[in-house]
């Protein structure tokens, strides 16, 4: 299998998710077919630069993000460093690479009424409909992660503790606490869960009605089902809630590095993003409020 060596170094040393590793493989392949139909090159490790950007012109022509390009040189990057550093490579055709210039994307966060209209919106007497609602309960009350939600497993429930145990990125461990109705709809949940054949074998909290262990699409059209109800938002995902949970958390005045820590950032600098949603709220809190402000 091509670029072998390297998909097993991100999985076994670097600790990558399963979607990540595919990711690279596959802006890896895609390289490799173009270079063969461009060039006549078997092998990427003797690409020149010039190559390589004559693929970002091609992939820039063809409609491709910026933002996208710029995964895809990230992959060919992180590719040429495992090159050097097992000494196949004396050098990186992508050592002097500047990232195309990407616009940001805004992240607009539901608000607490579009929250509150779905949470309160639920036929939950039905298997589907309370794994929905716990679904999003967890997203909104914890800010979890969309891989971190499939994979937790019911022993990762401390309902007496009211705690969540979460296994992020890079296989790092962190607790999460739970709010009462969380783990009120968690008893529930877990214990109809329990009493069904079909799903009570599977270690995964949340599983399909046969059973089977909850996939990454599922889980976006569950939230964009639910959302495209109550909002008119372009996006309406698993990390628009994750968004929403930061921005609410921030708005009511929590501690940024406390947010870092149930996030599951490594650092401030990701945490950051969703301030520009909190210092909106503060401005307008002190536009109402302030005394010198005359358009009150």
């Amino acid at each position: 299998m091509p670029f072998k060596s390297f998909l097993e170094y991100l999985q076994l040393e670097k600790n990558y998710a399963e979607t990540t590793i595919r990711a690279y493989k596959a802006d890896l392949t895609q390289f490799q077919q173009f270079i063969n139909q461009e060039f006549s090159e078997e092998k990427i490790e003797k690409v020149s630069y010039n190559q390589i950007r004559n693929w970002i012109v091609e992939l820039s022509d063809s409609g491709i993000a910026n933002q996208s390009i710029n995964r895809k040189m990230s992959s060919l990057k992180a590719y040429y460093k495992f090159l050097l550093k097992t000494s196949a490579i004396e050098s990186s055709p992508l050592a002097k690479h500047r990232s195309l210039k990407a616009a940001k994307k805004i992240q607009v966060p539901f608000s607490e009424k579009e929250v509150v209209a779905v949470l309160e919106d639920f036929s939950d007497d039905t298997f589907e409909g309370l794994r929905d609602k716990l679904m999003i309960e967890l997203f909104y009350s914890t800010g979890i992660r969309r891989a971190e939600l499939i994979n937790i497993k019911e022993q990762d429930l401390d309902l007496g503790s009211n705690m969540l145990k979460v296994l992020g990125k890079r296989n790092k461990e962190r607790y999460i606490p739970l709010l009462k109705q969380v783990v009120s709809t968690a008893e529930r949940y877990v214990s109809l869960k329990r009493s069904n054949p079909l799903q009570r074998d599977c270690p995964y909290l949340f599983v399909t009605a046969k059973g089977h262990k909850s996939y990454e699409s599922l889980v976006y059209r569950i939230i964009n089902n639910y959302f495209s109800k109550v909002s008119g938002k372009v996006k309406k995902s698993p990390h628009i809630l994750r968004h929403t949970f930061a921005t609410h958390l921030l708005n009511q005045g929590a501690n940024m590095n406390a947010v870092k820590e149930l996030l599951g950032h490594s650092s401030l600098a990701s945490t950051q993003v969703y301030t520009h949603n909190s210092i909106a709220e503060l401005s307008k809190i002190h536009k109402s409020a302030h005394p010198r402000n005359n358009n009150k």
